[in-house]
């Protein structure tokens, strides 16, 4: 919905919204973000490391998120490291686009119909039924 610069045009798919979304004022560490887009969807919605962290890395890419290398190790990982996200101010933008975007889509009427709207009350007043 956002031009990174003037011939790149950024949308972003369904799991990319998602994980900006859950990204908004807070740092995440990709087990966390799971769980955030789990648990808000009431397990409906749940995504694996297979498709979170290629999706993280397209979205570091296109500059809508910054990694950054913890200092603490995670035993549960056998002492690897986490890696913390946090959205950009090129992904906020692009995010509150996104979801203005849906915010219109939704509340689209197609011109005909307010045409018609328009029109019916007066068919009525002259007599011109069922339209």
């Amino acid at each position: 919905m956002n031009k990174k610069n003037d011939d790149e045009l950024i949308t972003l798919s369904a799991l990319e919204e998602d994980l900006l979304t859950a990204l908004c004022g807070k740092e995440l560490y990709g087990l966390q973000i799971m769980n955030a887009i789990n648990e808000a969807s009431l397990g409906k919605r749940q995504i694996g490391f297979g498709s979170l962290y290629p999706t993280l890395h397209r979205m570091e890419k296109k500059g809508l998120v910054k990694p950054r290398w913890g200092e603490e190790t995670d035993p549960e990982s056998g002492g690897a490291r986490r890696k913390y996200y946090v959205i950009t101010g090129l992904g906020e933008r692009v995010l509150r686009e996104t979801q203005e975007y849906r915010a219109h889509l939704a509340g689209w009427k197609p011109m005909f119909i307010e045409q018609l709207s328009f029109v019916q009350p007066v068919l009525g007043q002259l007599g011109v039924e069922g339209v």
